[in-house]
């Protein structure tokens, strides 16, 4: 039941497909005349109701007649190199002279075979434009109208000329009355057609909304036959075979809720699990219409419920936070500044312990401030190329300059000479400084100084990787798996916001933290970046170059 897009496929034009339609019915129906005018040339019981003035004219005109109005009906059918247009021209100028030649060979029948064209002219003035129509309609009217005209004024007949007026302007209304509506037939069809094409792009753009949803989806009708499913409903529901369709099947405590909805049963619409390895969903179940029968299920994953209550606390909290760190560092400064005067002056052993006692807590508290101030007063990322080997050796540099030199043992190791991310670089220069730290305070043996290493180096596909590896007692599995989160710690002296704040600044560059233990004891955080295309392919070198520093 995985689900599937429908694509739209291209729609044959339906203006074309009716008109080829009906000129097929047209040359039809000129088939049929062809062979009444056979029968009436041919035939011994013809002679019962219109005898032939001239017999031979007439079998020549029904033969030849019958055979053009089967070539036309072949090629309506076979829709080959002459446009509907010109068939239509074609067929119509057949017909008229074969009206012509028929009423010169049978006199009798010069009224009916009137009257039967006017179809074949009203026919072929849906395809002809309006010009070329009147005018063979006024060529029809004329032919069969001047041999009754000629005689008329022979005879001194004056009816005979009116009905031979009546029957052009017959003719040419037939003609312009087809004709427009022709024109409305097509426009509709256009509209048709349109809206048409609108409703299959509306569908689809509906049906890729439905399936990037992140809660799952699904229409279930009367019998308990899934229509729809979107992709995250059918991993919700443990990935179901495509011919499964069966709700009961698939889902039975999904049915058996939708069973007590229907029939308005009281039930408890808690969250629950649908599959093996899935996560807990809550369904809500709405009806799509009155008479229709189906049935709309969303199944809210309520982990996403809890990250998104989880997303708002912490961004209360990170402004509450912040707030109150802003009270607490005015008289914080006091208290610095104070303590700092007073160990200027001369004091015994136990007020100058006590002063550096107020002094290290004023630096720790000072510490948390910027650690939360740092949460709630994150900037937009401004990602831009940079290159790592030169950025690390300027990183090293200037961490040294800023921090009182320590035991520890820093260098760089890669095999690059040059290596390109994307990201921003003071992003990078925070989340790099947080890992270094938590390496020199919590990586390193008893009695024995940090040694770190920031490795530089390519992954998978080429995408840049930056790791830091400390050679410490590693971090046990039960706690690695909540390090990421705010406030959490296992050291008296920390915050919890370092590695929250790290994770946080590289998913807004499009990056990954993930902590890997060491072989051998040891933790390693790697940074995976994004590339720069191209600019990221590696220049080698020979052996590992690296910065050391004691």
């Amino acid at each position: 039941m995985s689900p599937r897009t429908a694509a739209i496929l291209p729609l044959p034009d339906p203006i074309a497909a009716s008109l080829t339609r009906e000129l097929q019915l047209f040359a039809m129906y000129r088939v049929l005349e062809a062979g009444l005018l056979v029968f009436l040339a041919f035939s011994p019981l013809a002679g019962i109701i219109s005898a032939p003035d001239r017999p031979a004219l007439a079998q020549t005109a029904g033969a030849g007649y019958l055979a053009l109005a089967l070539l036309l009906w072949f090629a309506a059918r076979a829709n080959g190199g002459l446009s509907l247009r010109q068939q239509a021209a074609i067929g119509l100028i057949v017909d008229i002279a074969a009206a012509v030649i028929a009423v010169h060979a049978i006199t009798d029948i010069a009224t009916g075979v009137s009257l039967l064209l006017i179809i074949n002219i009203a026919a072929a003035a849906l395809f002809l434009s309006l010009r070329t129509g009147l005018i063979l309609a006024l060529l029809a009217a004329m032919a069969l109208a001047l041999p009754q005209l000629l005689a008329a004024m022979a005879e001194q007949n004056g009816s005979i000329a009116v009905q031979s007026v009546m029957l052009a302007i017959t003719y040419l209304a037939a003609t312009v009355l087809t004709y427009l509506l022709g024109n409305d037939m097509r426009s509709s069809q256009r509209i048709a057609q349109q809206r048409g094409e609108d409703l299959a792009s509306l569908a689809l753009i509906n049906e890729l909304i439905i399936r990037r949803m992140r809660a799952g989806v699904l229409v279930v009708d009367e019998t308990n036959h899934v229509r729809v499913i979107n992709e995250a409903a059918w991993l919700v529901l443990g990935k179901p075979a495509p011919e499964q369709r069966n709700l009961g099947k698939i889902a039975p405590e999904l049915s058996r809720r939708l069973w007590h909805w229907r029939n308005r049963k009281a039930f408890q619409n808690t969250a629950v699990s649908l599959a093996s390895d899935a996560p807990e969903v809550l369904p809500r179940f709405t009806r799509l219409s009155s008479n229709d029968g189906l049935a709309l299920i969303f199944l809210q994953d309520t982990s996403m419920v809890s990250r998104r209550a989880e997303e708002l606390t912490l961004a209360t909290l990170g402004r509450l936070s912040a707030s109150i760190a802003h009270e607490i560092r005015n008289p914080l400064a006091a208290i610095s500044y104070s303590a700092q005067l007073l160990e200027e002056s001369a004091l015994g052993d136990t007020d100058r312990r006590m002063v550096e006692i107020i002094n290290t807590q004023c630096q720790r508290m000072n510490s948390i401030i910027q650690d939360i101030l740092g949460m709630a007063r994150r900037e937009r990322a401004q990602p831009e190329a940079v290159e790592l080997v030169a950025w690390a050796r300027r990183f090293l540099v200037e961490f040294r300059s800023t921090r009182a030199q320590g035991d520890e043992h820093i260098r760089i190791v890669t095999r690059l000479t040059q290596l390109e991310a994307l990201i921003d670089p003071g992003h990078l220069h925070q989340v790099v400084t947080v890992l270094i730290n938590n390496a020199i305070n919590y990586g390193r043996l008893p009695d024995q100084p940090a040694r770190i290493t920031l490795a530089l180096r390519q992954g998978e596909h080429g995408v840049p990787i930056v790791e830091l590896i400390d050679r410490g007692p590693g971090i046990v599995a039960s706690v690695a798996s909540n390090i990421f989160e705010p406030f959490f710690t296992t050291s008296e002296s920390g915050t919890g916001l370092g590695l929250y704040i790290a994770r946080q600044l590289c998913e807004a560059n499009q990056a990954t933290i993930c902590y890997e233990p060491v072989a051998g004891g040891g933790s390693c955080f790697r940074i995976t970046l994004a590339g720069v295309g191209s600019l990221a392919r590696p220049h080698r070198t020979g052996p590992d170059t690296a910065a050391v520093a004691s």
